[in-house]
């Protein structure tokens, strides 16, 4: 693969977009980044990923942008430890068998899984939330077997595309464990801090890692994405809801359109 200055550039760009808007809506940013990578540089005529090239450096890069976001967010109060420890525990052991066994799935299989993913996400935004984000932070109850159950699926769907699954938890967070919009944005980062773990040492066993463009978009990773998420924090979480809607959708109907 030839490493051209334009190349490396566009590679850039795609993980600054990316990580802002992943610190942000608190995501890892492989929705955005995920068909970005796999579509824009083969349509400008610079060189093209596979799917699995693109599912390994998304791995490794969410990995780092979800650093920064839940950095930004450390003195918020808005992080829900209890929440970490179970979605985290589970989501980590997922992703893990997801990365490790998505080297025996054929590209359209990859894709597939992500078109997946993304349509019952976009689908999930779309459901009413009403009164979640009235309810007091230090007031705030779910059920923690149930949100490890979700976890650990997410995990194994999100370890095969190289995403750490935030696209799909934020909806479940917000829709079935009625998390408020803030806490889920920030709890959401560091679950998907611990998802990426996982996802990127199963994509590095098997060698699905290109290092130049992981190491590119590391770095536009730690730039954007506190940025993001300072952004965030300032945004009203209606616009946040909707923003992260309408990124999903996008995204399935694009994956869906290519897929067929």
């Amino acid at each position: 693969m030839e490493y051209s200055i334009l190349f490396i550039q566009m590679i850039f760009l795609i993980g600054f977009v990316g990580s802002f808007i992943s610190g942000m809506v608190g995501i890892g940013g492989s929705i955005i980044k995920y068909p970005m990578l796999l579509y824009i540089p083969a349509t400008l005529g610079l060189s093209a990923f596979t799917a699995h090239e693109v599912s390994g450096i998304s791995a490794i890069q969410v990995l780092f942008a979800t650093i920064g976001g839940v950095w930004a967010y450390r003195k918020s109060g808005y992080l829900n430890k209890t929440l970490i420890i179970y979605m985290g525990a589970a989501i980590l052991i997922g992703s893990f068998i997801g990365g490790f066994g998505s080297k025996s799935l054929s590209e359209g299989g990859i894709n597939l899984v992500y078109g997946a993913l993304a349509t019952i996400a976009a689908v999930m935004m779309f459901i009413p939330k009403r009164g979640i984000d009235d309810i007091p932070l230090d007031q705030v109850s779910f059920n923690k077997w149930l949100a490890a159950f979700f976890a650990f699926i997410v995990g194994i769907g999100a370890g095969i595309v190289g995403a750490a699954g935030a696209f799909v938890l934020v909806p479940i967070m917000l829709v079935v464990l009625k998390i408020p919009t803030r806490m889920t944005i920030a709890t959401s980062l560091a679950i998907t801090f611990i998802s990426s773990i996982g996802s990127t040492t199963g994509k590095l066993m098997t060698g699905q890692v290109l290092f130049i463009p992981a190491v590119v978009m590391i770095i536009a990773s730690l730039i954007a994405s506190p940025l993001g998420a300072k952004s965030g924090q300032k945004v009203n979480t209606k616009i946040l809801q909707g923003i992260l809607a309408v990124l999903i959708l996008g995204t399935a109907i694009k994956i869906w359109v290519e897929f067929f």
